[in-house]
């Protein structure tokens, strides 16, 4: 029953989310569809028990990706044109019964989604028995940590290398002055 409601909630905020992605005109509020879309592919992963890529699309998708875009949105800036007749910049609304249905759905699918990955996680099971849908996240954590920390160490130094060049690239140039 949990997983099924589970799945159904999934794939209702990931197709809902990709719809208003397509649709939106804004696209600060399609970022904000396209993370509620990621959440729900990473509850229909939860659904097949796959934790390690259900936390993985959370932290690298959800977290990582849709957050530099709503940087990078951020950063270029508008078209100018926010700015209403007395000559002050509009601000957009907190939030409008859309948002907050979206956000309450949002909600939902994340909570269960850990909900999911920690009744996984935490189920005892006897060492001689497997289960269909098999916890692989402490199996691949010790992969990681023992037989392959070169290659995990390596990305990590390419990931700084990137953040520190989208600093260097983002940073305000200096006019000289000659």
């Amino acid at each position: 029953m949990f997983t099924n409601t589970l799945f159904l909630l999934s794939a209702l905020v990931t197709l809902g989310g990709a719809v208003a992605v397509v649709y939106s005109q804004n696209l600060m509020h399609a970022c904000i569809y396209l993370l509620a879309s990621l959440f729900g592919v990473a509850g229909l992963y939860a659904c097949i028990g796959a934790d390690f890529l259900a936390a993985t699309q959370l932290v690298v998708y959800a977290g990582g990706v849709v957050i530099l875009m709503l940087f990078a949105i951020m950063l270029t800036g508008g078209t100018g044109n926010n700015i209403n007749r007395y000559g002050l910049e509009k601000v957009a609304a907190m939030g409008n019964k859309k948002t907050y249905f979206f956000a309450g759905i949002t909600a939902v699918i994340f909570s269960l989604v850990i909900l999911k990955i920690l009744a996984n996680v935490l189920k005892a099971q006897p060492a001689s028995v497997l289960a269909a849908n098999e916890p692989t996240v402490e199996r691949l954590g010790t992969i990681l940590a023992t037989d392959h920390i070169l290659a995990f160490e390596i990305s990590s130094i390419l990931l700084l290398g990137a953040l520190i060049g989208a600093a260097v690239i983002s940073r305000p140039r200096k006019e000289r002055h000659d």
